[in-house]
């Protein structure tokens, strides 16, 4: 080898490790810039979070939350699972069960959800099928379960208190569960012998289970309940809310009702009570319904029915805003949708409900006061990567960028289990911008500011049909999303209370 080869060899070798140090250096200088971005954006959601001038002195607001009540059995889901080569490799967008009757439904249900990284929710109508899937998990699992509280009540409920508010929380629980529940919180409902359980089956985002990829850490929930189905501490929370007189009810749980065995009529007659309990509340009283996972397409249609026209407020997440969104303009309900949704579009869907709800309520609240109707206000969407309010400008809620921000922040200390916030455990998922709508000739192009990370605007909601408009103010935020979830079973709970409990 002449020397020229030689020097060649050598300029190639220094610029292939001149090249690798430039590359780690860039790389490195990246992630600084990452990390400092996400330091700016925690540190303006923490400024906003402490700008509430509340008067502590004052008496505590009051909140009434219903129905039900339940243990949650929480475990790894791919560990609990087993995978089989029966599964289908490609399930079609058709698939789906109203329940789970059998194991190879169970897998299949689980792996349809997992791939997509969505939360769901079914029900076990068969109680020895659900009673091995826990004798299952107690045995093979001892040290990886966690018994916890569960129930959107309850948990919404002990998050309200945290947050300084007083609760009436109705709810038929065991001795051994409502130790569990802060001793200050005053419980509507009777004393049972046995909890129903709620098998919890969390993964984490990149975890594998056959050939399937979760892109999202998420949940899918079992259950087999008896108690929650029939909303037993309905009554027990209308006769105390009486003296009570909240400044808030929020109703939950009535996914529990989907897809179980009624007879004939009774569920209906059940929903009617709640449309009362919500018909009675005084006119001051603010009323907010806490949507959950619904596949029964006539459970949707009763709360279209007796809910909905009913309530000032909604909070969901994106499978659930697409479900109702889809059930209000066509009358079905859809799968599961895109874990990630874009800006643009979600936004137009929140547009929808408000406007197709609000059509509603011109059409029949303007016929008899003896509706009771009332117009939606309030309509928060909790997702992985930003969280989105549209409150109606001078309705009754309040502070509308401090719980943006709020439920912002909530989202990453529930799901880390960590009341501090580490920006090296998070990540950034959201755009630096985002256009409003899809509609070109109304959207506009919003920059994220990282020192005033809550984006807010006023915009005119046009109800054609009616001849009326709207002025609404939507605000979005980014989440700092927790790298390694600890915990996503009861975040969207956690979540939604955290914003509702500023805006008073």
């Amino acid at each position: 080898m002449d020397i020229t080869m030689l020097k060649y060899m050598g300029f190639l070798t220094t610029c292939s490790v001149f090249a690798a140090l430039t590359s780690i250096v860039w790389q490195a200088f990246l992630s600084l810039k990452h990390l400092n971005k996400l330091t700016t954006i925690l540190t303006g959601l923490l400024a906003i979070e402490k700008s509430l001038n509340r008067d502590w002195s004052a008496p505590n607001f009051r909140v009434a939350i219903g129905y039900g009540a339940c243990t949650d059995l929480v475990i790894n889901a791919t560990e609990f699972l087993n995978y089989t080569d029966q599964i289908p490799k490609q399930l079609n967008q058709e698939f789906t069960v109203d329940e789970v009757n059998d194991e190879t439904e169970l897998l299949e249900t689980f792996a349809y959800y997992f791939q997509k990284g969505a939360a769901a929710e079914r029900t076990i109508p068969n109680s020895t099928l659900f009673r091995n899937l826990i004798r299952k998990a107690k045995r093979g699992h001892h040290g990886n379960i966690q018994w916890q509280i569960g129930g959107n009540a309850p948990l919404m409920g002990i998050r309200f208190r945290k947050e300084g508010w007083d609760v009436l929380l109705g709810a038929h629980m065991s001795y051994k569960l409502r130790r569990l529940v802060p001793k200050d919180i005053r419980i509507a409902g009777d004393e049972v012998l046995e909890d129903d359980i709620h098998l919890i089956l969390e993964y984490k985002a990149g975890e594998t289970w056959g050939p399937f990829t979760a892109p999202r850490a998420n949940r899918y929930i079992l259950h087999n309940d008896q108690t929650n189905p029939y909303l037993k501490s309905l009554e027990n929370l209308e006769k105390a809310v009486k003296d009570y007189q909240p400044h808030l009810i929020v109703i939950s749980g009535l996914q529990m009702m989907d897809s179980y065995k009624f007879e004939k009529g009774v569920r209906e007659l059940r929903l009617l009570k709640v449309m009362q309990q919500l018909t009675n509340a005084l006119p001051q009283t603010l009323l907010h319904f806490e949507m959950a996972s619904y596949v029964e397409i006539e459970l949707l249609q009763q709360l279209k029915r007796y809910v909905l026209p009913y309530v000032d407020s909604l909070g969901m997440n994106e499978q659930e805003l697409e479900n109702l969104a889809q059930v209000l303009e066509f009358g079905r309900t859809t799968l599961a949708s895109d874990c990630n949704p874009r800006l643009a579009p979600t936004l137009d869907k929140m547009r929808k409900i408000l406007r197709m709800l609000a059509f509603d309520y011109y059409k029949y609240a303007t016929k008899t006061d003896k509706t009771k109707r009332r117009l939606l206000t309030r309509v928060h969407l909790h997702t992985l990567a930003y969280q989105a309010l549209m409150t109606v400008s001078n309705s009754n809620w309040k502070n509308t960028r401090l719980a943006v921000a709020k439920a912002a922040l909530m989202a990453n200390r529930y799901v880390c289990q960590m009341d501090t916030i580490n920006p090296e455990a998070s990540s950034l998922i959201l755009d630096d911008s985002f256009s409003t709508s899809l509609n070109k000739t109304k959207a506009q192009r919003i920059n994220f500011n990282p020192q005033n990370p809550v984006a807010c605007w006023i915009e005119t909601l046009e109800i054609e049909e009616m001849k009326r408009s709207i002025e609404i103010n939507i605000c979005v935020s980014p989440v700092l999303v927790c790298r390694v979830a600890k915990k996503t079973a009861g975040a969207g709970d956690n979540i939604s209370a955290a914003a509702l409990s500023q805006q008073f």
